[in-house]
């Protein structure tokens, strides 16, 4: 498939404003992708070189990009970075001078997806001496190469600023219309997704196989799955009721939650993170570990590393937890911090998977292979039949410093990659309170009015993300909890990722003065849930007298962005509807 078919594609993509109409256009654009190139299509679309747990980092400096474009297209360093900060699109600004090119005739050639793919690919895997140039080099042959068009969406995939708005779940919806002309196998391949953490894999799984070859997609060691996620809710009769009046009550770590998978016989250990990227850099202490604390030959289980001090049984405060991501001095910081795994979940052993079992079948697996007396121990947990053992735990928990309590469905198998009422947490904030924080997708800004006129920043537009239909939906405007920092901060981010139209996966009928994309999470802190017209999350219906819910006094409590969660990884709207009923709950009770 010829990189100019897709690039016509991607102007569509740019261009839809409807989730649907973004469905239809993927499906058309992957239908006609090769068996060998699909693979790379999905990553390309996804903005990616690999999956995150590869370690591929995708991504020239804008400055290379501009020394390509000018070597590329004959006209002065200078007259394209004049362009540059006219456009603030460095892919723009390619198409406009590849447009009216010196050079054009002398170098135009036909390029396909895997052309300009395993360019980028070569670019990123480029280093030591001389890497550089030979970078620009790389980059100035794929734009030379191609249309004006083609330059366009080449510079900002090469720059990581490609950003077409398609979220997984809607490619995972257009690779079902594509196999079988709908979109309900949506959910088969959602699973197949959510146990390799790899659609570009999935993708050419279902190009070669179809469906059939989707459930052959199984568990295996270094690829890790989609972690599990915990409902929420605000007593402890209702999480037995859920439960049918009996479950186990593990304490809720306040750390980094690792997903740890170990081949002894090849003396191998990575671990990988909530959002999949491989951090066994960071704990070579746990690694080392793992080799003689865990007894099988190959698992993959899951836990919270934190900071704990074995002499007093005290957790020390994530503040000191996170002091460990970092690059450098690991070693040095290992010693000074050492960290203790707390495991509390089981996916493999020894080739055999252990999704589909019980919590109650894994947890006893897991307490036959981790020790439990050096840095990898088991999760503290009871088992409850009552309301009262419930509350006593969760006291003693919060007591020891800890944030509050996971309920577990005894019963229930892993739900990878998905929140369900199988696990519930209960956290301090939560009983009963009316202000919790929430984390918040960012889909536009405003303007700095009056004293906020010099810093160009005003506040946020932020939204929830409904995970059934895969869009975000608005539910607050956000202007307070702001330092001049910050501020400066958001600013200068956000004008990087501006859109001139509503991004299609966004859906409001409030009006930013910059839209935004859907990229940046950040936690938020409310006095209550509201219903109001002037917010789509869970709004039913277009008619003017439709409500969707709001947050009451919102406020900005972190320092900036949540780097450690994607835009899926938000607050869901079922959730927010969910803390709603709540807190009418605990205003009745109060």
């Amino acid at each position: 498939m010829l990189f100019e078919e897709v690039s016509r594609y991607y102007e569509k993509l740019e261009q839809t404003s409807s989730r649907l109409a973004m469905v239809d256009i993927l499906c058309e654009m992957l239908s006609k992708a090769g068996k060998d190139e699909i693979k790379n299509l999905v990553y390309m679309t996804q903005g990616i070189l690999a999956p995150a747990f590869e370690g591929v980092q995708i991504g020239v400096a804008e400055k290379f990009a501009q020394h390509a474009i000018s070597m590329a297209t004959g006209f002065s360093d200078d007259q394209v970075l004049a362009e540059y900060r006219k456009t603030g699109d460095m892919g723009l600004t390619a198409e406009q001078f590849m447009g009216k090119s010196r050079l054009r005739a002398m170098s135009k050639k036909e390029m396909h997806i895997n052309d300009v793919f395993g360019a980028v690919l070569k670019i990123a895997r480029t280093s030591g001496e001389g890497s550089q140039q030979a970078k620009i080099k790389m980059l100035v042959e794929v734009i030379a190469s191609g249309t004006a068009l083609e330059a366009r969406y080449a510079t900002r995939f090469a720059l990581g600023t490609l950003r077409l708005g398609a979220g997984d779940a809607t490619i995972l919806e257009a690779l079902s219309k594509m196999a079988t002309g709908e979109r309900k196998a949506k959910s088969d391949l959602e699973n197949a997704y959510n146990i390799c953490s790899d659609l570009g894999r999935v993708a050419q799984v279902l190009a070669e196989k179809g469906m059939p070859g989707i459930g052959q997609i199984m568990v295996s060691l270094f690829s890790p799955i989609r972690p599990a996620l915990a409902e929420r809710l605000p007593t402890s009769e209702e999480i037995l009721k859920r439960m049918n009046d009996k479950c186990a009550v593990e304490s809720k770590y306040d750390g980094f939650r690792v997903q740890l998978h170990i081949d002894k016989k090849a003396k191998k250990v990575e671990m990988f993170s909530r959002n999949l990227e491989n951090t066994t850099a960071m704990f070579p202490d746990i690694a080392k570990a793992a080799l003689s604390e865990i007894n099988p030959g190959e698992a993959i289980l899951e836990g919270e590393a934190l900071a704990y001090n074995d002499a007093t049984g005290e957790f020390r405060p994530f503040q000191e937890t996170i002091q460990r991501k970092r690059k450098h001095g690991i070693e040095e910081a290992s010693a000074q911090l050492p960290l203790h795994l707390f495991a509390f979940d089981l996916m493999y052993v020894d080739g055999e998977d252990y999704l589909g079992k019980s919590y109650g079948e894994r947890r006893s697996k897991l307490e036959s292979i981790v020790s439990g007396n050096g840095l990898i121990r088991l999760s503290d947990r009871i088992i409850a039949t009552r309301p009262q053992q419930i509350d006593k735990y969760f006291e003693n928990v919060v007591e020891r410093g800890l944030e509050g309590i996971v309920a577990k469905d005894l019963s229930a198998p892993y739900i990878a990659g998905a929140r369900k009422f199988s696990w519930i947490k209960l956290k301090r904030s939560y009983r009963g309170e009316l202000s919790d924080t929430v984390d918040l997708v960012i889909v536009g800004y405003y303007a700095g009015r009056g004293q906020r006129a010099e810093f160009g920043f005003g506040g946020l537009l932020a939204a929830v993300y409904n995970d059934g239909k895969d869009v975000f939906e608005t539910i607050t405007r956000i202007g307070t909890g702001f330092t001049e920092n910050n501020m400066q901060m958001f600013y200068e981010l956000l004008g990087k990722i501006k859109k001139d139209r509503k991004p299609a996966r966004v859906e409001a009928v409030v009006e930013p003065h910059f839209w935004v994309e859907p990229r940046y999470v950040v936690t938020v802190r409310a006095d209550e849930i509201t219903k109001s017209p002037m917010h789509t999350c869970g709004r039913e219906g277009n008619s003017p007298d439709a409500t969707g819910y709001a947050l009451r006094f919102p406020r900005l409590v972190s320092d900036g962005i949540r780097k450690d969660k994607s835009p899926e990884d938000a607050t869901t709207t079922r959730e927010i509807i969910e803390m709603f009923n709540q807190q009418k709950k605990v205003s009745v009770k109060g």
